[in-house]
Order: C-alpha cells, then structure tokens, then sequence
C-alpha cells in the first residue's frame, strides 16, 4: 500500500444506498477513480447469513476487475475467508495485538481517537489509521461528536510518516480543509452513495491536492 491508496476511500454496505443497486454504485465509484474501497455492512437494514457473504464476495470481484484493495470492516472471519486485502478496525472491535496476529501481512487499518490508541496501532504495525469523525455524518449511527482536524494535525505532526485517512462528514465543500490539516486520504460514505452524479464527485474529490 502507498499513500495515494488512501487518497479516495470510499465505505459502502448495501444499507447506505437508497435509488439504485449497491452494485451500481460500486462499479461507477470504481470506473470513476476511488483508490480504496471497504466493505461496511452494518445497521438495521443490514444482509446477513449467506446473503451479507454474497455481496462481499460481488464487492470484492468488482474491486479485483479495477485493481482497488478491498477492506473488509471488523469481520476478521469473513476477510481471511474471502483473503481480502486488509481489514480495518475500530476500538471497540477487538485488541490491535490479536488482529495483527491472525490476519499476518494482510493490511491493518485502525480508527484511533487517542494518542495513546495511535501508539498502539504503531506498535502492531498498523498500515494506516482512520481519525474522525471530522465533522458531523449522518452515516454512522454510533458515531463519536465531531473532532474538526486539531487531532488530526497533531498526528500529522508528531507521525509524518503514519499514513492517515479522515472520515465523518466529509465532501466536496469541506474536502480540502482536511488534506490541509494533514490527512493523506479522505473516507466518504452518503458523498458517493448520495450523488446524483459520482463520476463528478470522484472527480472533483480526487482533484484535491494533499498538502
């Protein structure tokens, strides 16, 4: 994985796509430019059973087709199964140690809210680590109150080297705010499952120059 993986980090789960197939969505995100994509199904409308591993296996094949890592949200079972590209974490999922040890060299990503979760993730060799939520989303029903980007330009600061992608609120009006503050990538949900038109705002989000 380099930087530029994380530039356009698009979550889906077939629950945050109201108007049209979820498939769809994908494929469009993918011909139009994300350079990561992570499966998130989770929520009350959420697949389970054999119809939740159906669907990641059609994610994972459409990520394949364009080259795009897929990652696979909290379920370790499920990405070793499918030898997914990576699997990212959250705090509350499971011990960073324990994660590293069963997936081996498969990517790590991990959310951290501290600097101490920072230095854990460091410790176990995480790839990259997710800060946020940024600014207030909707996605995400348990997510955290907004953070703004203070504790994303101290990680910068204090980690130059640690790749970090911003999620929480993220889009076309506030994007270039967060590459300013420091994130290598940004993470976007309802910004691509919503638009009317995501060729558009693939394009316009992967314009946006880090700093």
């Amino acid at each position: 994985m380099n930087n530029h993986d994380l530039k356009l980090y698009f979550i889906m789960g077939s629950a945050n796509v109201h108007k049209r197939p979820p498939l769809e969505v994908l494929e469009e995100a993918l011909q139009s430019g994300i350079t990561m994509f992570q499966f998130r199904e989770k929520g009350p409308d959420a697949l389970t059973g054999q119809a939740y591993e159906i669907f990641a296996q059609s994610c994972q094949k459409l990520c394949k087709q364009y080259h795009i890592p897929f990652i696979v949200n909290d379920d370790i079972e499920l990405a070793l199964k499918l030898g997914a590209d990576g699997i990212h974490i959250g705090q509350d999922d499971f011990p960073v140690a324990v994660i590293r040890e069963k997936i081996g060299d498969m990517l790590l990503g991990v959310s951290v809210h501290t600097k101490d979760e920072v230095h854990t993730a460091l410790q176990y060799a995480a790839d990259y680590v997710g800060i946020g939520p940024i600014f207030a989303t909707t996605s995400k029903s348990d997510a955290k109150p907004p953070s703004g980007t203070e504790f994303l330009q101290q990680v910068r600061s204090e980690h130059p080297d640690l790749p970090i992608v911003a999620i929480g609120g993220i889009d076309e009006s506030n994007a270039q705010l967060v590459f300013k503050a420091g994130a290598h990538g940004i993470a976007v949900i309802s910004a691509i499952c919503e638009s009317v038109n995501i060729k558009d705002t693939v394009l316009t989000l992967t314009s946006i120059q880090p700093s």
